[in-house]
């Protein structure tokens, strides 16, 4: 067996599920899944709110910060599951930005789900996989098929399905409300990255001539986009920007003054649904080297007011880890008040994701000139 059989070995090892149920070639990998979960969170491997994970023996750490914004309670919210899928290696972080007066409820819903429907998923292709090449090896040259390929499709069947299971959800109404999901696993040396909405994830690392840079890892999927508007448009969609918000362009029925949705990618939000705003995720992956420092996951609240060179560079100058996310909101609050006065500021949320232990991660404080203020 390659390495790709001998990890759903091991996951089936924990959980002592001695053989797979196969029926018409798929597999049954949701009470694994679940178990996964519950295990999880007895041993406070999941953090939902406000916080700082660290796993024993793990060199993943995050920072997780969220604060309401002016406009009613906070429709944001976040994950981080360290030892994702009991794989030591393994860690899965996500922020939900929710809109619409059923928001917060179906961003909620979308967090605790997914995760585990992303297991489930992972699971399945993972089992189908080495059933129809056992001696498959992910880390041969010449595999059919890659990680890559196996997170991507797992990714868009738990999209798909958890967007399915939210329509139909009887407790919350997501007709006119929805959310936004900006998730990563990481597995090892390589991230899997997924983008759903306009919320954002940014890498920190070092450019060849030793400064600490930003890599925008997603795009904001807002109407306007090429792609995005031929869709739209495609599907009888209008975008436009009303005439009190130039520049900010919305998601609009055909013969309606409504949803008015400023991005283009979302859960939930049925209303618009047929004319093209979708939640087929974005998915992409990125191998870590020596000179990536950190993942920032945020709201769009916060990239509506700070840069992302601005943000690395807050987080780069925070000496201690489990304040970094709190320090960035802090100065995004900041931010607001001076660029954005009079406009209710927005719900903000952040994670960063460590990708070295502290101890083998080299300084970054050389690598920053001056702490971004505002004041």
């Amino acid at each position: 067996m390659g390495h790709f059989s001998s990890m759903f070995s091991g996951l089936a090892r924990s959980f002592s599920i001695k053989k797979v149920k196969h029926n018409n070639g798929t597999c049954d990998a949701k009470e694994a899944a679940d178990e996964m979960v519950k295990d999880a969170k007895k041993k406070e491997m999941i953090l939902k709110s406000c916080g700082y994970v660290y796993a024993e023996g793990s060199n993943n750490s995050a920072s997780v910060f969220s604060k309401r914004g002016e406009k009613g309670v906070n429709q944001d919210c976040a994950i981080v599951w360290e030892g994702f899928g009991c794989q030591e290696d393994m860690i899965f972080c996500g922020i939900f930005d929710g809109h619409g007066p059923w928001g917060h409820y179906v961003a909620k819903h979308v967090r605790n789900s997914m995760p585990s429907s992303l297991l489930c998923n992972w699971q399945k292709t993972l089992a189908q996989t080495t059933l129809l090449d056992p001696e498959l090896d992910l880390e041969g040259s010449s595999k059919k098929f890659s990680r890559f390929d196996i997170w991507k499709h797992s990714y868009l069947k738990t999209c798909a399905s958890v967007d399915q299971e939210l329509e139909h959800h009887r407790k919350i109404d997501s007709y006119n409300s929805g959310t936004t999901a900006i998730t990563i696993v990481r597995q090892g040396d390589v991230i899997y990255v997924s983008n759903v909405g306009d919320s954002r994830a940014v890498l920190a690392t070092t450019s060849d001539e030793g400064n600490l840079v930003a890599v925008q890892l997603t795009l904001d999927f807002k109407p306007n986009l090429p792609q995005e508007k031929e869709r739209i448009i495609g599907c009888n969609g209008r975008v436009f920007c009303m005439k009190d918000e130039p520049g900010v362009h919305r998601v609009w029925q055909p013969d309606a003054e409504a949803p008015g949705l400023a991005m283009s990618r979302a859960f939930g939000d049925y209303c618009i649904k047929e004319y093209g705003l979708v939640s087929v995720p974005e998915v992409t992956q990125r191998h870590i080297s020596a000179k990536d420092h950190f993942i920032i996951l945020a709201s769009d609240g916060i990239w509506d007011v700070i840069t992302n060179q601005e943000a690395i560079e807050i987080i780069s100058s925070t000496t201690e880890r489990p304040k970094a996310a709190k320090r960035l909101v802090e100065q995004a609050v900041r931010a607001w008040k001076k660029k954005r006065r009079g406009i209710a500021m927005d719900d903000m949320s952040v994670v960063c994701l460590f990708l070295h232990s502290s101890s083998s991660s080299p300084s970054l404080s050389q690598h920053v000139q001056h702490a971004m203020t505002f004041k």
